[in-house]
């Protein structure tokens, strides 16, 4: 079969395309010379491996001769994959919604060979795109100058800074608890309190909402925000979002209800919310939210793990060319390998005859609680479970003979930073030795195999690294070694953790303004160098390295890092206190900057035993350090370690030291 340029791709998406008639180039100097010496238009048409509608039109339009011809005669015609070239799918993101048109994928962005955006949209169906790819040859042929003159409007509001967009000033102003009750309220104030999350359709989990109000609700001894979060995991777990048989969750779902997802599965989304339920056991010690960090964990381990111990980016949402054909049931199947347990488990997971999802199928959906089911059976909730778990091992085993997914099987190095994190997160939560090995063995990975002379690459397939990382994957990596430290108390990692902070702080960040752009200005010229700071479902890179900088700093004594993040937040506060739902992250740091932030030394001959029993319990806004009094972490210097004794300070400044963990947590701060 006739393949293009595409086939000497790494990228599974790029590769999807290697067969299309299409004459597709990857993103490149090759493409941007070709334009300008033909003086031909540029289509960027940008996706990933996982994307349902990127496939429809991939097999609607990329596949068709007539389309292909059209493209081909008028186009120079570029394959982008969002994964690995984040940068450019945020750069040619805000030129459509500049634009005044709603972003999703495929992303089709109509460029002037100097790179500038003049017209875009997201998914066309064939006829559709016929009409916009003809008009627009005909436009550049007979209105080329209109279309200069569009493209230079859009690309200066690309290059247009974040301070001048939003408004943003640089303050020194101090931080009131008012503000942060304020941002809480307004969170909660689109609760939605029949199914939890927000009032939206579609609904994404958006872990660092919950995460915030989570630790709003712990720190201002909040139970009924407290039981909102929880409500709302618990929602998102019964959902079909939510893998019943295999674990892990998908990205979002396409009602109100949490029940009918797109049905990918991201590895940024499940390590967010491994550390989010690992946290809520914590808070709770709730069952539930511990059956769905195991389950997500085995999944992780069982189908997105690499030799290497990496972790794979994404398994696809279609298989044999359906969407969720691989999750989803009919009754009678159902019947049949169930037996006699088909009657409850059916109740229990909405199951009906005639199916509760499309053409007849049923997505499982947990409908009942186990208690009620275990009554109903005459069983005590411990045998029910059991029960349930060997009805699940059929299910899955069945399942397992079917088509799989696509796997999109490379390694990013940031999306790993997250799985390390909530792996820690549930090593704190339920000290499953297993589950700190793999996280330390995940870490390493990423130190010897993707970290070359202290520049993090993004990518990794094969064997190599290729494209260096943006300030996501710094930010993420960085906030994973901190939390390493904490389960291992060996400071190589709080040190890479500071190496890898030097090097973004020397080539990423704007000290005009105390940001930090997402791609590395000195790389490669982009027609603009973004910043970003709404935090999504991943949390803004700019979020996410203001609290890097702000527990580092108290690690290392480093005031700069300090300053720097107090800088940051100071400079997003009035948006913060407006828009809270973009800006999660950011109320995060500024609920830690309000308190002050607890910096809990531990010292003596069972300081480490003791700070992971410290840590059992889930106490936000602390920065905690153990050790014999041997080490040179600047935290724990000048501390007397003769005894065990718990030292809890704030700036610099230490309380009584005390000798039993109750005692130390006594001296924690709250709001109230």
């Amino acid at each position: 079969m006739k393949t293009n340029r595409l086939s000497q791709s790494k990228s599974l998406y790029l590769k999807q395309h290697a067969t299309n008639p299409v004459d597709w180039f990857p993103w490149g100097e090759e493409a941007l010379e070709k334009a300008q010496n033909e003086d031909k238009p540029i289509l960027v048409s940008i996706g990933y491996a996982a994307c349902h509608w990127c496939h429809v039109m991939e097999k609607e339009c990329f596949e068709d001769m007539e389309v292909a011809e059209l493209m081909n005669s008028h186009f120079v015609a570029i394959k982008i994959d969002r994964e690995e070239r984040p940068d450019l799918d945020n750069l040619y993101m805000d030129a459509i919604q500049a634009m005044g048109i709603q972003g999703g994928w495929p992303l089709n962005v109509f460029l002037m060979p100097d790179q500038q955006p003049f017209y875009g949209g997201t998914y066309f169906p064939k006829p559709q795109w016929m009409k916009v790819l003809s008009g627009i040859a005909n436009a550049y042929s007979d209105q080329h100058e209109e279309l200069a003159k569009s493209a230079r409007g859009f690309g200066k509001s690309l290059r247009l800074s974040l301070v001048e967009k939003y408004g943003l000033k640089a303050r020194k102003s101090s931080f009131q608890v008012q503000d942060i009750r304020l941002l809480g309220e307004k969170l909660i104030d689109g609760f939605d309190p029949v199914w939890g999350g927000m009032k939206r359709v579609p609904k994404f989990p958006m872990p660092s909402i919950w995460a915030f109000l989570l630790d709003l609700a712990i720190l201002d001894r909040q139970h009924d925000l407290g039981e909102k979060v929880c409500f709302t995991l618990k929602k998102i777990g019964m959902g079909g979002i939510y893998d019943q048989v295999g674990g892990g969750f998908c990205r979002y779902s396409v009602d109100g209800e949490w029940f009918a997802p797109h049905f990918e599965k991201m590895l940024y989304d499940n390590g967010q919310l491994l550390a989010l339920y690992a946290k809520a056991f914590q808070y709770t010690d709730d069952a539930f939210f511990k059956e769905k960090v195991e389950e997500t964990i085995q999944w992780l381990l069982r189908e997105m793990k690499s030799p290497e111990n990496g972790f794979y980016a994404a398994l696809d949402a279609d298989s044999e060319g359906k969407e969720g054909k691989y999750y989803i049931w009919k009754a009678a199947e159902l019947q049949q390998l169930l037996g006699d347990d088909y009657g409850w488990f059916a109740k229990l997971y909405a199951i009906k005859s005639e199916g509760n999802w499309e053409s007849g199928e049923n997505i499982l959906f947990q409908k009942e609680h186990y208690e009620k089911i275990a009554d109903s059976l005459k069983m005590s909730k411990s045998d029910f479970i059991e029960k349930l778990y060997k009805a699940k091992q059929i299910v899955s085993n069945q399942r397992n003979e079917r088509v799989r997914p696509g796997l999109d099987d490379k390694v990013i190095s940031g999306w790993n930073g997250w799985v390390i994190q909530g792996l820690c997160q549930a090593y704190h939560a339920f000290h499953q030795e297993s589950y700190r090995d793999q996280a330390l063995s995940t870490g390493n990975f990423l130190w010897t195999e993707m970290v070359k002379g202290n520049e993090l690459f993004r990518n990794y397939k094969e064997g190599e690294v290729y494209t260096s990382g943006f300030l996501e994957d710094y930010a993420a990596v960085i906030q994973a070694f901190i939390s390493l430290y904490t389960l291992s108390f060996d400071t190589k990692w709080l040190e890479r953790a500071d190496l890898l902070m030097t090097r973004v702080m020397d080539r990423f960040l704007d000290k005009s303004d105390s940001l930090f752009f997402f791609n590395d200005p000195k790389n490669e010229k982009l027609i603009a160098d973004k910043k970003e700071i709404f935090d999504n479902v991943i949390p803004a890179s700019n979020s996410i390295m203001a609290r890097n900088l702000h527990r580092l700093g108290i690690y290392l004594y480093k005031d700069e890092y300090l300053d720097l993040a107090e800088n940051m937040v100071q400079l997003v506060q009035e948006l913060l206190l407006k828009e809270p739902s973009f800006l999660a992250n950011w109320a995060n740091l500024y609920l830690e900057k309000t308190l002050p932030t607890a910096e809990i030394a531990i010292l003596g001959p069972d300081a480490e035993s003791r700070g992971l029993d410290f840590q059992k319990h889930y106490y936000p806004n602390t920065v905690l350090a153990a050790g014999t009094g041997k080490e040179l972490l600047p935290l724990l210097k000048d501390k007397p370690a003769g005894n065990n004794q718990y030292f809890v300070c704030f700036n610099k400044t230490c309380n009584q030291p005390v000798g039993s963990l109750e005692e130390a947590v006594l001296q924690l701060p709250h709001l109230s």
